[in-house]
C-alpha cells in the first residue's frame, strides 16, 4: 500500500481523496488546526493531521499539493529537502523565480523531486516534445464565467456584473497572469513550465457570461509544425475556481505510484 501526504483539505483535496485508486491511501494531511478534529473524525485516527512536517511519523511515497501558491511557498522547500517527491497543482507559485530556484536547488542537494502536474489542461507531453525541436510561440487563452473570476483581480479590471458578451480583460505574460490571478491562472504557469517559460508564454484571460465551463485554448507554433487545443472543462461543484480535470490529474499522479508509471 502506497501512502501519500496531502497539502490542503479544501475542495480539490476532498475530490482527490474521494477518487484515490486502490493501493493508495492517505497517511497525513497538512491543514490548519480548525480542520484537525474533522480529519480525525472522518478517518477515525488513521490519518495524521499536521501543522508541522517535523511531526510526521513516517515517510510518504508522494506529497500531493492541492492547496494554493502560498502553500507551495510555505512547505515546498522543506518537503523536497527531506528527499520526498512533491507533486504540484498550484504551479503558479513557480512564477516566483526565486522560489523556483530554491526548490530546484533543494531537489538537487537532497535528492528530492518536483513534479509539475498537467492540471486543468491537456497536451503538455506534446508541448514538451515540441520544445525539444524549437518552439517559436505559445499563446494561451482562458475563458471562464463571471462566477469563476469573482474574488480575483478581474474585479478591478472589468465589471463582472455588467458583462453581456465574451470579453478579454487581461493580456500579458504567464508570469504576470500567475502572480495576478493565483487562484485562476495555474494553467498559464503549467504551460509556461512545459514550453517557452514564464516571460515568453503569452496569456489572454476572458470572461464569458454565457458559459458555465472553463475553456482553455492553446496555440503552439514551432519548427515541428503547429497545433491547437481547446478544452472545455467543468469546474468542481464545490468551488467554481477549481477545475475537475485538475483534481483528476492529481488522482492520476497517485495511480502512477501503483502501476509503475504506466497508466491507460
Amino acid at each position: 500500500m502506497k501512502k501519500i501526504m496531502m497539502i490542503g483539505y479544501g475542495a480539490m483535496a476532498q475530490e482527490v481523496i474521494a477518487r484515490l485508486p486502490p493501493g493508495v491511501t492517505v497517511g497525513w494531511i497538512v491543514a490548519r488546526d480548525k480542520y484537525h478534529a474533522e480529519i480525525n473524525a472522518r478517518f477515525q485516527g488513521q490519518v495524521q493531521p499536521l501543522t508541522e512536517l517535523s511531526a510526521c511519523d513516517g515517510q510518504p511515497d508522494l506529497v500531493l499539493e492541492c492547496a494554493s501558491q502560498q502553500a507551495v511557498a510555505e512547505w515546498g522547500e522543506a518537503i523536497v529537502s527531506r528527499g520526498w517527491q512533491l507533486a504540484l497543482i498550484s504551479t503558479g507559485a513557480l512564477a516566483d523565480a526565486a522560489l523556483q530556484q530554491r526548490l530546484q536547488q533543494a531537489c538537487q542537494q537532497h535528492h528530492g523531486r518536483l513534479l509539475v502536474l498537467s492540471g486543468a489542461v491537456a497536451g503538455m507531453d506534446g508541448l514538451a516534445a515540441a520544445r525539444e525541436g524549437g518552439l517559436q510561440s505559445v499563446t494561451y487563452q482562458s475563458s471562464k464565467s463571471p462566477a469563476s473570476w469573482r474574488g480575483s483581480a478581474a474585479e478591478r479590471m472589468i465589471d463582472l456584473n455588467a458583462v453581456t458578451q465574451p470579453q478579454i480583460f487581461f493580456q500579458g505574460s504567464a508570469r504576470e497572469a500567475a502572480q495576478l490571478f493565483p487562484a485562476n491562472a495555474n494553467v498559464a504557469a503549467t504551460i509556461a513550465l512545459y514550453g517557452l517559460g514564464m516571460e515568453q508564454t503569452q496569456v489572454q484571460l476572458q470572461v464569458d457570461p454565457q458559459t458555465q465551463r472553463n475553456t482553455h485554448r492553446l496555440h503552439v507554433v514551432g519548427l515541428f509544425g503547429e497545433f491547437q487545443i481547446e478544452l472545455c472543462g467543468k469546474p468542481l461543484a464545490s468551488n467554481p475556481k477549481t477545475s475537475t480535470l485538475a483534481a483528476l490529474s492529481a488522482v492520476q499522479a497517485c495511480r502512477r505510484l501503483v502501476d509503475g508509471g504506466f497508466a491507460v
